[in-house]
């Protein structure tokens, strides 16, 4: 097998990209399992996927809200807060009993 220069250059960027962190092997099978877990999205019905959204984003909104939380300083934004992350966990039971 022949290497000219340009393919000298690609060995040694493929074996700095291979040196930072992760080995390829472990970057391929997280690829793999990042396909795989889209392909299972994709096999639920539209009702399932929609309901998986849903608590998804639900999800992240409490995960906010308990940030800002626990960055609040006066009681009134802490009580708002409060509100709004009772409210948001009701709506995450609501979508589980479903």
């Amino acid at each position: 097998m022949r290497c000219d220069r340009s393919d000298a250059g690609l060995v040694e960027k493929l074996d700095m990209a291979i040196g930072w962190g992760k080995s390829f092997e472990e970057q391929v099978e997280e690829g793999n399992q990042r396909i795989s877990a889209h392909e299972r999205e994709l096999r639920l019905p539209p009702e399932a996927r929609i309901r998986q959204k849903r608590l998804e984003t639900l999800n992240l909104s409490k995960s906010r809200m308990l940030q800002q939380l626990e960055r609040a300083k006066h009681k009134a934004h802490r009580d708002v807060l409060m509100k709004g992350l009772a409210a948001i966990e009701k709506e995450i039971e609501d979508v589980l009993r479903e």
